[in-house]
């Protein structure tokens, strides 16, 4: 491991026969923040620019003469409006076949759903349906297109349970075993650097957490990627070492969130409208783990919360408590899908009033201990307790069901956190 560690930690340029990047990413092509990459009227300044920027500056050089794979979504997009895959034929560095996430490469379809196998009507490059695949299969894919470079881009939200962090390490195997190269090109996490929540058991490893990291692990997709191939790939056929390579940003700070980047926000996904959302989401999508509805089906879902039967007693409950940086509204909503769908459900809309002292996960914990309390005979947790998947092991669920408060479930996690934040910073781009 301490090969791999060392490794990480230098600059290295990526070189033939995986990639030549590393001579081109100079501080001289580089875009600096307040400067724009595209020329197009109209253009706004902006403090942050992703990888995908910068990239486009070079007009994608550093890719031409490779066979090269797209794993993206609406996301992967440049300032200028543009999807990369796009800037790339524009530019006549023509990708051999994209790959679809979650929710599809032109991001159509809802939660857990894809979009299939087609050919993209404005470039005419395949698309494949990458959602759920093994790295056995996707390799199979890179195969069959006969990739050689993998390029990732998607926006992540900094949550474990989203799920195209996952999509990226199985990517990673993939390229791994086929021998391709990965290029991922890093994008801002909305919630900043900060690290919060439980650690994953990996005896509840699932789709929406496949390796043990804290539930908002406060990384962008950069500092995953290389923290995924030096702590966990060795143990999955191999790292990709030289291989790899993190396309970084400009003007990104940890301290910064999405409203600092300056950027315009596009959504990663049907339920993650605004970075509102984004904010309290590594909280409330533990609600998807219990029978209350979490606001899909609404405009503003995981913002609100709530079940037929809920009235404005648990707001009230809630206000008391005097959460720091969050505000609850009581709300009354009909979701059009999801659960309860055409039925009236009572419950709280949060509204986040200080980004800087809200802390979601311990939000979501006093409002399910809260919950459970007032309302023993509405509040429960999912029979397939999905809750231990996205809490990332059954403590969250017993200690709730056992009558601990919101503060001992916070308190029990610290030291696992501590480790994880520890263990992460050999990793980190951004300071």
């Amino acid at each position: 491991m301490s090969v791999n560690r060392r490794r990480f930690l230098t600059a290295t340029a990526l070189t033939p026969p995986a990639l030549a990047l590393g001579t081109q990413l100079t501080a001289s092509a580089a875009v600096e923040p307040g400067e724009q990459t595209s020329e197009a009227a109209g253009t706004p300044h902006w403090n942050t620019v992703p990888g995908a920027d910068v990239m486009a500056r070079l007009r994608w050089r550093p890719l031409s003469g490779r066979k090269v794979g797209v794993l993206s979504n609406p996301t992967g997009v440049l300032a200028g409006g543009d999807h990369i895959v796009d800037s790339m034929v524009a530019a006549g560095v023509r990708p051999v076949a994209a790959f679809g996430p979650e929710h599809g490469f032109r991001g159509s379809a809802q939660a857990g759903g894809s979009e299939g196998d087609y050919v993209d009507p404005r470039t005419g490059i395949p698309v494949y349906d990458a959602y759920g695949v093994t790295a056995d299969e996707l390799a199979g894919m890179f195969t069959k297109a006969g990739v050689d470079t993998v390029v990732f881009d998607i926006a992540d939200v900094g949550a474990r349970f989203y799920t195209y962090i996952w999509s990226m390490y199985t990517a990673m195997v993939a390229a791994r075993r086929t021998g391709a190269a990965l290029v991922v090109l890093d994008r801002p996490n909305p919630l900043g650097g900060e690290a919060a929540g439980p650690m994953l058991d990996p005896e509840f490893a699932s789709g929406v957490g496949r390796k043990p990291i804290v539930q908002q692990h406060g990384m962008t997709v950069g500092e995953l990627a290389r923290f995924f191939d030096a702590e966990f790939l060795p143990e999955d056929g191999g790292s990709l070492g030289d291989a790899l390579h993190v396309v970084r940003m400009h003007g990104w700070r940890r301290h910064m969130f999405f409203a600092d980047t300056g950027l315009h926000w596009v959504l990663p996904s049907p339920n993650m409208p605004t970075p509102d959302t984004a904010m309290v989401y590594p909280g409330t999508c533990l609600f998807e783990g219990t029978v209350f509805a979490e606001g899909r089906g609404t405009t503003r879902p995981f913002e609100i919360i709530g079940a037929p039967g809920l009235d404005w007693r648990w707001r009230e409950e809630l206000g008391k408590q005097r959460l720091p940086g969050v505000s609850f509204r009581e709300n009354y909503f009909v979701p059009t899908f999801g659960k309860f769908v055409g039925e009236t459900c009572g419950g709280v809309q949060l509204t986040v009033t200080d980004a800087r002292s809200f802390d979601a996960i311990r939000t979501a914990v006093s409002m399910i201990v809260t919950a459970k309390r007032l309302h023993p005979d509405l509040f429960d947790w999912r029979p397939d307790h999905f809750i231990d998947k996205l809490s990332g092991s059954d403590r969250l669920r017993t200690m709730v069901d056992a009558g601990a408060d919101a503060d001992a479930i916070v308190d029990s996690w610290q030291a696992e956190l501590r480790r994880f934040v520890q263990r992460r910073r050999p990793y980190l781009l951004y300071r």
